[in-house]
């Protein structure tokens, strides 16, 4: 098992990764497939995002990506897992090697806009939910969270 810097040509997998386990919180057909464009990498993605991958047994079956905001701020973009994978620790493993890897920069805050499922998730980390962006679905709200990382304790 090793998390590694992901390439352009790990797109289409990412892509099926994000798709797949979005569509684990039951969403409908219809709104996954209102969705596929948002929930597409594109090959340009990794111009303006850093993008990680876990491997085991050298199939790739979690990512995470960010980006640098300003110089304080980073902003997580995606963190997913193969729905065959959750429950495993892996969105743990990805969350703390994430943080490891921000806390050695000058940024002083992560903030991220969270599947109203994943939420609890992200509390876990130390992550507050600061305010909230309307979606597509009526009455359907994304937590925006944020940790400032001079309060995380390290799990």
């Amino acid at each position: 098992m090793e998390i590694i810097k992901a390439n352009t040509y790990d797109h289409k997998i990412l892509t099926e990764i994000t798709k797949k386990s979005k569509a684990y919180w039951g969403y409908s057909n219809e709104q996954m497939e209102e969705w596929s464009d948002l929930l597409t990498i594109k090959e340009e993605y990794f111009k303006n995002n850093e993008v990680y991958k876990l491997l085991i047994n050298n199939s790739t079956v979690a990512y995470y990506s960010y980006f640098s905001i300003n110089e304080n701020t980073v902003k997580l973009d995606n963190l997913f897992v193969l729905p065959d994978e959750i429950g495993k620790g892996y969105g743990k493993l990805l969350m703390n090697d994430f943080i490891s890897k921000i806390k050695k920069s000058k940024t002083k805050i992560i903030i991220l806009d969270a599947d109203p499922n994943a939420q609890k998730f992200y509390e876990s980390f130390g992550f507050t939910k600061i305010g909230k962006i309307e979606t597509s679905i009526k009455n359907r709200f994304l937590p925006i969270m944020e940790l400032q990382l001079d309060t995380i304790v390290d799990k």
